[in-house]
Formats: C-alpha cells, sequence, structure tokens
C-alpha cells in the first residue's frame, strides 16, 4: 500500500493537467502547454491594459518634440493692398476726388534665443500712388530692412526659464516611462501570480483524485471483506461516508481549477491568439521551486530605493516642482528688458518735374522713372543707416499686492517633497514584509515537507496494524485526509513561497531582470499588437 501510495503521488505531480484532461475527454488539440516564461511573455505581447500603457511614453516623446519646436524659427509672409477714396477739400488737393493706392509686403524671420530673448529680422516694401496735386515722387517705392533683438534681464532671463517647458515635457516623459516600468511589473506580478495558482489548483484536484481512489479501495475491500463475513457490515458506514466527503472535494477542487483558468486565460488574453480559447485548457509545465533565496532586508531595501519605478517617478515629479517653484520665483521680479534696433530704409520713385522747378505752379513738364528696386538696393546696402537702443521697465502691481502663484508652487513642491518621503516609508514597510513573507513561506515548505513525511508514516504503520486486525477502518481513513491534508499545505507552501519570491522582485523593482522573461523580445510584438487592433 505504501510503496503503490507514493508512485501514484508522482505520476500525479508529474502529469496533473495531463491526466485532468484525459479523465474529461478534453482532446489533446485543444491543450497548451505553457511554462512561466511563456506565460509572462503572452502577457506583455497581448495584455490590452498594458497595450494601453506603451502608447504613453510615446504620446510624451511627441509632447517634448513639440515643446522643443518653440526654438525652431519661424518665416512669416504678409500682403496687403489698399484703395482709398475721399472726397475732395480743397481744389489745390485734388479737383473732386483724392485717390490713393498702396501695397505692403512683408517677410520676417524670428528666432527664439536659449537666453529668453528673440532675434527678429525683416524686409518690408511698399508701393504708393495718389492723384494727389504737389507730390515730388509719384508712385513712391519703399524697402526698410530692420534687425531688432529684445532680451528680458530679469524675469524670463536665462537657460532655464527659457527652456522651462522642455524641461517639463522631459521629466514627464521620464515619469510615463516609470508608470509604463510599474505597471510592467505589475503585469509580470499578476501572470506569475496566476500561473501559480493556476499550478496549486491542479495539483490539489490530483491529490484529492488520489485520495477518492484510496477510499474506493479500501471501501472495495470491505465490501469483500463483508461478504467473506470477516468484518461486520456496519463497518461499511464509515468507508462509504468517507467516499462520499471525498467526492464533494473533487466538485470544488475541479471549480478552483476552471477559475485558476480562466483568471490566467484573461491575464494573458489568450482570445487574442486564439479563437477556440473558452474550450482550451491550459498545461502549467513549470513546477514551483524551493530552492532558497539569501533576502538581507539592508540590501533588498536598497535595491528597492534605487530601482523601484513609482519611487523614481515621485523622484522627477519632485523636479517638475521644483521647476515650477524656480519659475514662479523667477516671475516675481521686474520686466527688465533690454531693446536694440539697426534698420535701413531705401525710397525709390517716378520723380516728377514741375516748370520753373516749383511744384506750386502744378505744371508737369517731365517724369524721371524711379524703379522699385532701387528702394530695395538702397535698404540691403545700407545706405540709411538707423540703430535705436532702450531699457523698459515694467512691474505688475500684483507682484507687489500678492505672491500666490509662488506660495502656490511652494505648497505644491513642499507637499510633492512629503509626499515622496512618505512613498519611501511604504516601500520600506512593503519590502520588510515581502522579505518576512519569502523567509516564512521558506519555513513553512521545510515544515510541511516534514508533516507530509510523518503523515505517510503513520499511514504506512496504521495499515500494518489494520492487516493485522489492530486498527478500524475509522483510523486508516483518518490518516489518509491527514496525508492528503498534509501534500495540499506542503504544495500550498511551495505556491506561496514562489508568489512571495515575486512579490519581493515587484516591491524592489526587479520583476522585469530575469533572463528568462526576455521582457525586450515582447517590445516589437507589443507594438504589432497594437497596431492591428
Amino acid at each position: 500500500m505504501s510503496s503503490r501510495w507514493k508512485a501514484a503521488v508522482l505520476a500525479a505531480l508529474l502529469s496533473a493537467s495531463s491526466a485532468m484532461a484525459l479523465s474529461s475527454g478534453q482532446d489533446e488539440s485543444a491543450m497548451v502547454n505553457l511554462s512561466l516564461e511563456e506565460c509572462i511573455l503572452k502577457t506583455l505581447k497581448n495584455n490590452l491594459g498594458l497595450a494601453v500603457e506603451v502608447l504613453t511614453p510615446e504620446l510624451a516623446d511627441v509632447s517634448v518634440t513639440l515643446a522643443g519646436e518653440k526654438f525652431l524659427p519661424a518665416l512669416s509672409f504678409s500682403y496687403a493692398q489698399q484703395d482709398q477714396n475721399s472726397a475732395s477739400y480743397s481744389f489745390l488737393d485734388a479737383s473732386e476726388m483724392v485717390s490713393t493706392i498702396q501695397n505692403d509686403s512683408t517677410a520676417q524671420f524670428s528666432q527664439l534665443l536659449p537666453t529668453g530673448g528673440s532675434l527678429t529680422a525683416s524686409l518690408t516694401q511698399y508701393k504708393t500712388e495718389t492723384n494727389r496735386r504737389f507730390q515730388s515722387i509719384n508712385p513712391r517705392y519703399g524697402s526698410t530692412l530692420r534687425f531688432s533683438f529684445s532680451q528680458p534681464l530679469l524675469r524670463d532671463f536665462g537657460f532655464k526659464m527659457s527652456r522651462r517647458d522642455i524641461l517639463l515635457a522631459r521629466n514627464n516623459r521620464d515619469i510615463s516611462e516609470q508608470n509604463l516600468a510599474q505597471v510592467l511589473e505589475d503585469t509580470v506580478y499578476a501572470a506569475e501570480s496566476a500561473y501559480w495558482n493556476l499550478v496549486y489548483s491542479i495539483e490539489n484536484l490530483n491529490v484529492r483524485r488520489q485520495s477518492l481512489k484510496l477510499a474506493r479501495e479500501l471501501l472495495e475491500k470491505n465490501r469483500a471483506e463483508i461478504d467473506a463475513g470477516v468484518l461486520p457490515p456496519i463497518e461499511i458506514l464509515t468507508a462509504e461516508s468517507d467516499v462520499a466527503t471525498r467526492t464533494a472535494d473533487i466538485l470544488e477542487a475541479e471549480a478552483m481549477v476552471k477559475n485558476s483558468e480562466d483568471l490566467l486565460k484573461t491575464i494573458i488574453n489568450l482570445p487574442a491568439e486564439r479563437d477556440d480559447a473558452e474550450a482550451v485548457l491550459i498545461v502549467p509545465t513549470d513546477s514551483p521551486s524551493i530552492a532558497g533565496e539569501d533576502c538581507i532586508l539592508e540590501r533588498c531595501l536598497q535595491e528597492a530605493m534605487e530601482n523601484r519605478p513609482d519611487l523614481r517617478g515621485a523622484r522627477i515629479d519632485l523636479r517638475n516642482k521644483d521647476l515650477n517653484l524656480s519659475y514662479a520665483r523667477n516671475q516675481l521680479f521686474p520686466d527688465l528688458r533690454l531693446q536694440a534696433s539697426y534698420w535701413s530704409p531705401g525710397i525709390s520713385g517716378d520723380q516728377i518735374i514741375y516748370e520753373g522747378g516749383n511744384a506750386l505752379t502744378g505744371q508737369i513738364i517731365g517724369t524721371i522713372p524711379g524703379p522699385s528696386s532701387d528702394a530695395l538696393k538702397d535698404a540691403l546696402r545700407f545706405r540709411y543707416r538707423n540703430w535705436s537702443l532702450s531699457l523698459t521697465l515694467n512691474y505688475s502691481l500684483n507682484n507687489i499686492l500678492t505672491r500666490a502663484s509662488f506660495a502656490l508652487s511652494k505648497l505644491s513642491f513642499d507637499q510633492a517633497r512629503l509626499r515622496l518621503k512618505n512613498q519611501e516609508q511604504q516601500i520600506f514597510l512593503e519590502v520588510k514584509t515581502a522579505v518576512r513573507a519569502v523567509q516564512t513561506n521558506s519555513q513553512r515548505v521545510e515544515a510541511y515537507r516534514s508533516a507530509r513525511e510523518l503523515a505517510e508514516k503513520k499511514l504506512e504503520a496504521e495499515e500494518e496494524k489494520f492487516k493485522v486486525g489492530l486498527s478500524t477502518n475509522y483510523f486508516i481513513l483518518q490518516y489518509q485526509r491527514d496525508l492528503a491534508a498534509a501534500q495540499i499545505m506542503e504544495l500550498k507552501a511551495k505556491v506561496d513561497y514562489n508568489i512571495s519570491l515575486a512579490n519581493l522582485k515587484r516591491v524592489q523593482g526587479k520583476g522585469l531582470e530575469n533572463e528568462r522573461m526576455a521582457v525586450g523580445r515582447t517590445a516589437g510584438e507589443i507594438r504589432e499588437r497594437i497596431e492591428s487592433l
């Protein structure tokens, strides 16, 4: 009896899923052998929630590009034409109606400087033609080449202020990447937990089936002995009651298997790969490891402080708050601005020649043509040079009467700093709890292993006593139940140990470092999956 029990348990542990599939008539083509690594890779590839989070850093990266576009040079062009007509108030000006036609065009180049200033170069041209009398040049052409420079000296001055939007966008992109890393950590942990819980539920079902098998064998043996007159008929009631109880336990265990399997299918999004996902039976191929891990609290805590994505994100957010505080402090300064301009005008047109050289005579005797290109040449050659330099000071009253914006930024910075300290304390508690769970579950594995070995020996001894008539069905069935319970608790301890290891890696921010997971191999597959949706 003892050797048969051990062989049956070993077979159950090695082929749990296959046995369950065959017992239920499951088609082997609808069975999926799944290792832990494959489970995680499928989760990272197919999980829709993760696919949503993958897009967030890309959106943030576009925001960085958009913020940086402020330093791209800007070109602008404008053209305007006016035709003005009004009644003449003097026959000396015009006989009946004063008409003026003017065309204006401007081309401008502007560049924002890293110091917060701006540089502008523009070329303006115009043409004016009128019917007014006594004009010396008509039509008249004008061109002006102008360079302007404006530089704030207090408010908005410096590289940090001018690049604030870019720095914030970069920090937000880094925060989104850390948030994605945290989602990856949580997703990997959820996949591992679901995988090991499915392993446990399948092993639990097989142990209970083996226990039912032994109870039925004892029942058949009792029936044979009753028929032979060795046992009284009343002895069969105990065996029959135990068979009924263990049958009910199997129904509960089968429901646990289906629930665990459905959860794992949802996490890995199996319908994304197979249309018959609902009918597929998942067969885990990995067994829970019982290798001891060296969990030193100080080292684990240090790694968590260095690797936790959410902690890194909080630190980056604190940099954002500090940047906003610096900006708010800078805005308290008055707006002292240095402005400089350098421009060169040019004028040309058809010169009107009056009789006697006096325009008051009104007698035009000829014109000297002047093309518009002459005005442009004068402007480009800096024939007439002009410059201006000025300092302007603006100081808003709200900077004197209230500093609400600065106070708001200061409170936001203090809040972020306190939140970071609180998060560090919470991480210390999580790591400490996770380390203790790993250590405790490791000890539970050893304790339940000893309990299972003792339960086997007790059952063997009781079976020997039963053979010589020194024991009863009640004690045999009781020891069988004890052994089944000890096996289940040992399996549960092993699964809890592996889940606690996964949780420790998660709280340390190291859930993605295991080479078996090969997370990088799924990056392209995630992108392909997103684009196919």
